[in-house]
Parts: C-alpha cells; sequence; structure tokens
C-alpha cells in the first residue's frame, strides 16, 4: 500500500474519531456549558463544505469521510443549541443508564 494512502485512512480515523469523545461525554454528563458554540458552527459549516466539494468531485473519501464529521459535529452543536428538557430527551434515548 501506497503511504499517501496509509496516510489518508490514518486522517480519515483521527479527523472521524476526535469528536466521539465530546460527543459521548455530553450523552453521558448531558452538559454543554463549556463548548464553544461559535467554534462548532464554524466546525459544520467547514464540514458542509467539504462534504459538497467531495460531492461536486465525486471523491468518495472525501464525501463519506466529511460527511461522518459534519454528523458528528452537528450532533454536539445540536446538543449545545438545545434547552435542557430536550438535551436530556436525546440523551435519554442514546444512553438510557446514565
Amino acid at each position: 500500500m501506497e503511504p499517501a494512502v496509509i496516510f489518508g485512512w490514518l486522517a480519515t480515523a483521527a479527523s472521524t474519531i476526535s469528536f466521539v469523545p465530546q460527543a459521548w461525554k455530553i450523552i453521558r454528563t448531558r452538559e454543554t456549558e463549556d463548548i464553544s458554540l461559535l467554534m462548532y458552527a464554524v466546525t459544520v459549516f467547514g464540514f458542509a463544505c467539504w462534504t459538497t466539494y467531495g460531492a461536486l468531485l465525486g471523491k468518495w473519501p472525501i464525501i463519506v469521510t466529511n460527511s461522518i464529521c459534519f454528523t458528528l459535529s452537528a450532533f454536539i452543536l445540536v446538543m449545545k443549541l438545545l434547552p435542557k428538557r430536550e438535551k436530556e430527551t436525546v440523551a435519554e434515548a442514546l444512553d438510557p443508564e446514565a
């Protein structure tokens, strides 16, 4: 396997996995006060643009990677924006044991 392909897979894994700990922490704690709203708004917009870019070029690796990152970062953003009651409802549905 070529080094570029290996690094591409590593970048994909790191980028997509990087949002999982934050999303899981929000589900478990129901807390988003310390999360930057502007940072996640810009991040979600960036992933939407990257996904669109990949779609326009027909490049599935770009589309898939950035779609996953978009979904995870959008979840975090939505949880940040939700009122406490709705945040609790979503988190309870995803992790009823918390």
